[in-house]
């Protein structure tokens, strides 16, 4: 969605949300409990979003009521998506975020096509939908019902603990239809995650949301990604959030190596230049070859954490819905070493 055709509106600092009636309308609000964040409410299109066969992932329909993230991950792969609206990949991606106002509505009116065929979709693949903006426009509740009562499996990929409060509906829907839950964890060391994910809540805090989710009865995955290479890739650091994610009673993890894609290749360049500069050098030959670390790293990654994986029982395999309802495994995607790539590492 690009602003070309919306017209913006004056700033309202207590205006609430509700445009959906006004076509092609854009309202950015301002409000004191989220100080420094701005909010631009938009009327979306569409709701579902196809997957390119090509891009490896194992799903094939997304939902993304936001764009940009106020958790303000360094490293997040989704910030040059903000370039597509004319803001910027740093600061604008981490403090102005999009709203879909309107997308509980056009999802339900999409579901309902006959052309629709159930097919699994997953929330939270390129920002969250359990940033702290949904405190305040609640819009996931209308999406899990939509979803539940056309019969269409969903996951959920998240670092946001204001998932608690849908957790009950989470429960709920997953009476009708196949409903995955995923947590992302990083990492243990909570001063390393203040300097890496300023806005997100703590470690100990979302594996308490781990915890919260496995009481409902629904599993749990857990992302320990992306491990950062001679930052938080030590043998004890991995023994540290995988024993740690194991008693918080997560059904599987998966270990995977920082992706730095354009947009996030800049951004985590200042945190590394100015937190870490001995580093650079080792970083631009261990990412030489584009936005995925060499192979020998990945290899060796995977080496390590594997017994671990083992050890407290978190060998949870990355697989995929198919339309019958069951789960698929599925290799990750094997990075294309011809791909076109930004040429400069920060």
């Amino acid at each position: 969605m690009r602003w070309s055709g919306q017209q913006v509106d004056a700033t309202d600092p207590g205006a609430l949300p509700g445009l959906e009636g006004i076509a092609g309308l854009v309202r950015t609000v301002q409000t004191p409990e989220f100080a420094g964040i701005t909010f631009h409410e938009v009327l979306a299109r569409s709701a579902l979003n196809r997957v390119p066969p090509a891009s490896g992932v194992p799903f094939d329909w997304t939902i993304n009521p936001y764009r940009g993230c106020s958790h303000g991950c360094t490293y997040c792969f989704a910030r040059q998506t903000h370039t597509y609206l004319d803001l910027d990949a740093g600061h604008d991606f981490d403090s102005r975020i999009v709203v879909k106002v309107n997308v509980v509505e056009v999802l339900e009116r999409e579901l309902a096509r006959a052309s629709w065929r159930g097919e699994p979709v997953a929330l939270g693949t390129n920002t969250d939908p359990y940033q702290r903006a949904e405190g305040r426009y609640r819009l996931m509740p209308g999406i899990i019902g939509a979803l539940a009562a056309s019969r269409t499996p969903f996951s959920v990929l998240t670092k946001g603990t204001t998932a608690r409060r849908d957790l009950g509906l989470l429960a709920a829907a997953a009476g009708d239809v196949p409903v995955s839950t995923a947590v992302s964890i990083a990492l243990a060391d909570e001063e390393v995650h203040a300097a890496l994910e300023p806005g997100a809540p703590t470690p100990r805090a979302r594996l308490d949301l781990v915890r919260a989710i496995r009481s409902t009865g629904l599993p749990c995955q857990v992302l320990v990604a992306p491990v950062l290479p001679l930052i938080t890739d030590r043998d004890e650091d991995l023994e540290t959030i995988l024993a740690a994610v194991a008693d918080a009673g997560a059904t599987g993890a998966t270990v995977f190596a920082l992706h730095l894609r354009p947009g996030a290749r800049e951004w985590f360049g200042r945190y590394l230049a100015e937190r870490h500069p001995e580093l650079v050098g080792a970083y631009r030959e261990l990412y030489r070859g584009g936005s995925t670390v060499l192979p020998s790293y990945r290899h060796d990654l995977a080496r390590r954490a594997e017994p671990l994986l083992r050890r407290y029982g978190l060998q949870g395999r990355e697989a995929r819905w198919t339309r019958s309802g069951h789960l698929q495994p599925r290799r990750s995607p094997v990075p294309d070493p011809t791909a076109p790539e930004a040429p400069t590492l920060f």
